[in-house]
């Protein structure tokens, strides 16, 4: 039975996301890959391989402004690497217990990152990964993301609780910022579209805060 008060949209790029076949829940892929063998009842849109999954997600919520869903679960093609090997079903189950429970806004990583304005500590150096990306070996804009995003200055430290980008969101968290709010959010994406400066990495330690729900911003919480 498709549910409407939930939707899952997820930033694929080359993943298997045949684990959307275990769940009834309405989902939408976003792919990157060019590559997705339709998939039963899911929709597919096609999205050129820019900005990291922030783009897909401004680009979903812009889109979608303001007929949302109650809950909206965001997610990359494979999230259960970061989710300490949580399976498939145990996810879901997950999920429909944070929305029993009337939760506005869960992180599904399974742990929390704290960070400064360049979001230090980080692996932005790794060798393993040098070439996989343009902004490789640099630092991450937090703070200076934070401060085009909430026109305020930015606090020193940051405690991301949806590092991996993998969420689900209650829909009046969304609507609490206006619309212009996440048009400027993908500006900043696609000023950034290879993320050359890390801008995707940026929003990764963000999520929280974009979606707290309150004019009063505290980093920290």
């Amino acid at each position: 039975m498709v549910r409407p008060d939930v939707e899952i949209v997820v930033a694929r790029y080359k993943e298997d996301v045949s684990w959307l076949d275990e769940t009834d829940f309405p989902a939408v892929i976003y792919d990157k890959g060019g590559d997705l063998v339709e998939m039963g009842d899911k929709r597919s849109i096609l999205l050129p391989n820019i900005g990291r999954e922030a783009h897909t997600y401004f680009y979903h919520i812009l889109k979608k402004y303001p007929n949302f869903p109650e809950y909206t679960i965001f997610l990359q093609g494979d999230p259960f690497f970061h989710m300490d090997k949580l399976t498939v079903e145990e996810f879901f189950d997950l999920a429909d217990e944070k929305m029993a429970k009337k939760v506005k806004f869960f992180g599904f990583a399974w742990f929390k990152l704290r960070c400064d304005r360049l979001g230090r500590p980080h692996e932005m150096n790794d060798p393993a990964k040098k070439g996989k990306w343009k902004g490789w070996g640099k630092d991450i804009p937090v703070g200076d993301v934070f401060e085009k995003l909430f026109k305020r200055t930015s606090p020193e430290q940051f405690i991301a609780n949806a590092p991996t980008g993998n969420f689900i969101v209650a829909k009046e968290r969304i609507l609490a910022r206006p619309r212009s709010f996440y048009e400027n959010a993908f500006q900043l994406v696609l000023d950034d579209p290879q993320d050359e400066n890390n801008t995707g990495h940026a929003f990764e330690r963000l999520w929280q805060i974009i979606f707290n729900g309150s004019t009063r911003i505290n980093p920290i919480e």
